[in-house]
């Protein structure tokens, strides 16, 4: 087996392209580089890890506030950019990001990677449950698939019914939407007479927009619903594009796509690199998208470090992984009487139990302390003496070592979710 040093070296090559292609006129960086003694020359990935500083989130934030509307992270004049994509928001706004033909390609290309990884031939018909808002990963994911030469069928401003419908017609093979969504259109389809979908003939379901894709429990459920259909899980972001993969002979762990990103997982305390096996914060470099490039930019998303070996390739490669998949927001953890949670974990719990249609969990200060609170939408068929909610309070419990209420709620009564679900609700 190869180790990393092929790997390592193409990262290399194309770390020193990458800045020398920003450093003359991207004002964003210009400074960063300069300040951290950072340029073409750079003698090593560790070297660049040493001296370069990290981009935040609100480093994005403040510069866009300073240079409206687009910002200064931008690598050649505004007249060659041609798509504008935003991120959803959820902390601190909408963020634009603005991309060339060619970055917006290089993006195209690391989607080529995820397709192939999830055996999606060009001759298979792919349906997009998106609602194709502004959010980068809809239109690369679309646009990826018509390069491929894949039929590709959008379906933006479509109910749940009308979309399985459309997937009956065209005789989609391939799906593509958030987990949650997954499960929201699996639960229509459970409602439906089979003879009504006679195409329907899905075989992989391409989740992401949020954690949980490798998450058993929400994949089995998955699964359940789609009789004979793989999930693969895949992450991205609109600030820095199509990130990862599942790799098909090692479910739900996630594998980098090195030849795109230089990517570190840190401890948050001493911002030292972790030891394979450990869990840290994920930092990630682009080397392709020139265009719009982030440098060390720390995601906030929780992962354990590891690697597996790629025998799909001769000799096989040793792959930098997210074991797991992302675990959860390093920003998103609550103290509940001295407990850390984060709400993966919560998730994890409930999604244990099948006859949960959909949950939300409350957070309140009470007496200057957290406090949380389970709400749990059952499935019609769930009758009283199933003692539901006693039993996911007991395994609540039994996880976290804390007494957490759940309450139940009428069927139907909780809202659903098409892209980023909103489950944790702060009260105060």
């Amino acid at each position: 087996m190869t180790g990393r040093a092929e790997i390592e070296d193409l990262q290399l090559q194309r770390l020193r392209a990458m800045i020398a292609e920003v450093r003359p006129a991207n004002r964003f960086y210009q400074r960063r580089l300069k300040e951290a003694g950072v340029d073409e020359k750079i003698a090593s990935l560790a070297a660049f890890s040493k001296k370069m500083p990290f981009t935040t989130k609100m480093d994005l934030v403040w510069d866009r506030e300073e240079f409206p509307p687009y910002g200064s992270n931008l690598t050649y004049p505004i007249e060659r950019y041609s798509r504008l994509c935003q991120s959803s928001g959820t902390t601190s706004g909408p963020l634009p990001t603005l991309d060339t033909p060619e970055s917006w390609g290089a993006m195209l290309d690391c989607w080529d990677v995820v397709y192939e990884a999830a055996g999606v031939s060009p001759k298979e018909v792919i349906f997009f449950a998106f609602s194709f808002g502004p959010f980068l990963g809809f239109w690369t994911a679309f646009d990826a698939a018509t390069r491929r030469g894949n039929l590709s069928i959008p379906g933006g401003g479509l109910s749940s019914l009308a979309r399985l419908q459309a997937m009956s017609l065209h005789q989609a093979t391939v799906l593509c939407c958030t987990p949650t969504y997954a499960i929201r259109l699996g639960q229509v389809l459970a409602e439906q007479d089979p003879a009504d979908l006679p195409g329907l003939c899905v075989k992989k379901i391409i989740v992401a927009g949020e954690p949980g894709g490798s998450m058993p429990e929400l994949r089995r459920q998955i699964e359940s619903y789609w009789k004979g259909a793989r999930v693969f899980d895949h992450h991205g972001m609109t600030e820095l594009g199509p990130v990862s993969f599942e790799h098909p002979e090692h479910p739900m762990n996630l594998c980098v796509i090195e030849g795109s990103y230089y990517v570190e997982v840190i401890d948050r305390e001493t911002h030292q690199e972790v030891a394979e096996g450990e869990r840290g914060e994920l930092v990630v470099t682009n080397l392709t998208r020139l265009a719009c490039p982030l440098m060390r930019y720390r995601t906030g998303d929780l992962v354990q470090k590891g690697y597996l070996e790629d025998s799909r390739t001769d000799p096989p490669r040793r792959l930098l992984t997210l074991e797991g998949g992302i675990l959860g927001r390093v920003d998103d953890m609550v103290v509940i009487r001295g407990v850390n949670l984060y709400p993966t974990a919560v998730e994890k719990v409930i999604r244990g139990f099948p006859e949960v249609a959909e949950f939300q969990v409350i957070q309140s200060t009470r007496q200057a302390m957290a406090e949380l609170e389970v709400v749990v939408e059952p499935m019609e068929d769930v009758s009283t003496e199933n003692h539901l909610a006693q039993r996911i309070g007991t395994a609540l419990s039994n996880a976290f070592t804390l007494r957490i209420p759940v309450r139940l709620v009428e069927p139907n009564s909780l809202p659903r979710f098409e892209f980023k679900s909103k489950r944790w609700i702060k009260n105060g």
